[in-house]
């Protein structure tokens, strides 16, 4: 599974708004799939604060929840220094590929790049 990820593209965070106005991101991995997401930001500069700490606390395993859902279904959150939840996992189906997930998290978070659809999104609202 490393091999694998190693020779994927890099990941991406997306930034975009809800219906609310609220700001949200979403991290998707080459295929353009949601591997960690958070919304309810008041501002971006927020949500921007979030993605540089999820860039760095995703290299320590220990940031990691792993987690089940009542259906024990799979999921993770990814927490800050302080216990604060950065972003929640889709739900997968095994613990294996929420394992790949944190992994694939680990190594491509850090230099993946942040594209801004705010704006954009405005636009097409309004």
């Amino acid at each position: 599974m490393i091999n694998q990820i190693n020779s994927l593209k890099m990941g991406k965070f997306i930034i975009s708004k809800n219906t609310n106005g609220e700001f949200k991101y979403e991290f998707l991995n080459n295929n353009e799939e949601v591997i960690l997401e958070k919304s309810a930001y008041k501002n971006k500069a927020m949500c921007l604060k979030v993605i540089e700490s999820i860039k760095r606390n995703a290299q320590d395993d220990s940031k990691f929840y792993r987690k089940r859902t009542t259906e024990n279904e799979c999921y993770f959150n990814l927490k800050s220094s302080n216990g604060q939840i950065l972003g929640t996992s889709k739900i997968y189906k095994d613990k294996a590929t929420r394992e790949d997930a944190i992994q694939l998290v680990k190594i491509i978070s850090a230099d993946a790049p942040v594209e801004d659809y705010s704006k954009l999104l405005l636009k097409t609202m309004a």
